[in-house]
């Protein structure tokens, strides 16, 4: 016997509830999405789709094609420039069933948001977890039989339910950016790997290449539509120059990163100003929500970019809650098992950090499981 349709109101419009919205409507259900922004949020990076998180997008009806690019590849090169490992993402392609993406986020949620109708604009006041209702600046009230917390990091939903902030700083900030139209990526003749190297710019839409050294990380990867983002990792703390938006970080950057091997020595000559966040992490808990109030997304577990799974995991969230909106204490506690693997290996920055070299093949095979144990859709089901 099915499960009884259900009226569901879900806060915020962003990856984690449109993806939400869209699964639940495809499972019969009432879905009505309440978003603070006064319109669709364009700010933000770029966001690596990794095979599980492919199939669930192709499943809600997403071709993440339309305006990201294909990854077949993930490469660490030495800040003098040798190449220290690979992975292959054709192996994960071919045991998981699914291509892996890299796409702008403000690409992502508009595709995410196509028929999907969101209410901007609107400021939750505070929310009543246990009665699945929301009241919004205006004093409108609005409920349903399910409320969804998909409203970030510093969700109102969650602190209605446990009037807390659980995120802290890893110690870990981010400055990132775009370079617009292949043009402006001649200097990276070379960069791509083996596994997709060909012409110039073929190899460089279809690799994502990262640096690791003493002071931190860089990285470019392919966003589509001719963008190609570029990004810097640091350890940092508050109160540092170098963490304050309000400075020009371009000189401290440079001083850190300006003795490194091309693409970082050209491209710090190209670029300024960028916009910075401050990582966080979290410990999952067991239980999410209260009641008929659930978390998805970033509300439930906040995690650093660093292994690249918090979309991934925001996507997994909407698929498992619409298969388990009848209980949804075994939603949180089926995917509290999955999410907590990526979020403590996210949270140790493990990618920001030296490695030794390793071998392609055995590169390629460890993230390939490790993609599969991270997927409570690719652990549950078969394609």
């Amino acid at each position: 016997m099915g499960i009884k349709t259900k009226r569901v109101v879900v806060i915020g419009a962003g990856v984690a509830g449109l993806a939400t919205a869209r699964a639940l409507r495809s499972e019969g259900h009432h879905v009505e999405v309440f978003e603070e922004a006064p319109e669709p949020r364009a700010t933000g990076g770029s966001i690596s789709i990794w095979p599980g998180a492919s199939t669930i997008l192709e499943r809600l009806g997403v071709d993440p094609g339309r305006k990201g690019s294909r990854l077949r590849e993930m490469q660490t090169l030495s800040p003098r420039g040798p190449r220290r490992a690979g992975v292959d993402l054709a192996v994960a392609e071919r045991r998981l069933g699914a291509p892996s993406w890299h796409i702008a986020r403000q690409d992502l949620v508009e595709l995410l948001a196509e028929d999907v109708e969101v209410t901007y604009g609107a400021t939750i006041a505070s929310a009543d977890p246990d009665r699945a209702q929301v009241r919004l600046a205006d004093g409108t009230t609005v409920g349903g039989d399910v409320l969804v917390g998909a409203d970030g990091r510093r969700s109102v939903v969650r602190r209605a339910l446990r009037d807390e902030d659980p995120a802290r700083p890893s110690g870990w900030v981010t400055w990132q950016g775009y370079l617009q139209g292949e043009p402006r990526w001649r200097f990276l003749d070379g960069v791509a790997g083996p596994k997709v190297r060909g012409r110039l710019g073929e190899g460089v839409q279809h690799t994502v290449t990262m640096m690791v050294g003493r002071a931190g990380l860089f990285g470019l990867a392919p966003a589509g539509s001719g963008r190609l983002l570029w990004w810097f990792d640091v350890r940092s703390r508050p109160g540092r120059r170098l963490w304050t938006d309000e400075t020009d970080p371009m000189p401290a950057l440079k001083g850190l990163f300006g003795g490194w091997a091309d693409p970082v020595s050209t491209l710090l000559g190209l670029v300024s100003a960028p916009p910075s966040f401050a990582h966080v992490k979290h410990r999952v808990p067991k239980v999410w929500g209260r009641g008929p109030t659930t978390l998805a997304g970033d509300a439930a577990h906040s995690m650093p970019p660093a292994m690249a799974m918090g979309a991934n995991q925001a996507l997994e969230d909407a698929w498992a809650l619409a298969r388990g909106i009848g209980d949804l204490r075994r939603y949180e506690r089926e995917r509290t098992k999955v999410v907590r693997l990526p979020a403590l290996m996210a949270g140790l920055e493990m990618s920001n950090y030296p490695a030794p070299p390793m071998p392609d093949a055995v590169m390629s095979s460890v993230f390939t499981t490790f993609l599969r144990r991270s997927s409570t859709y690719l652990l549950t089901t078969s394609r």
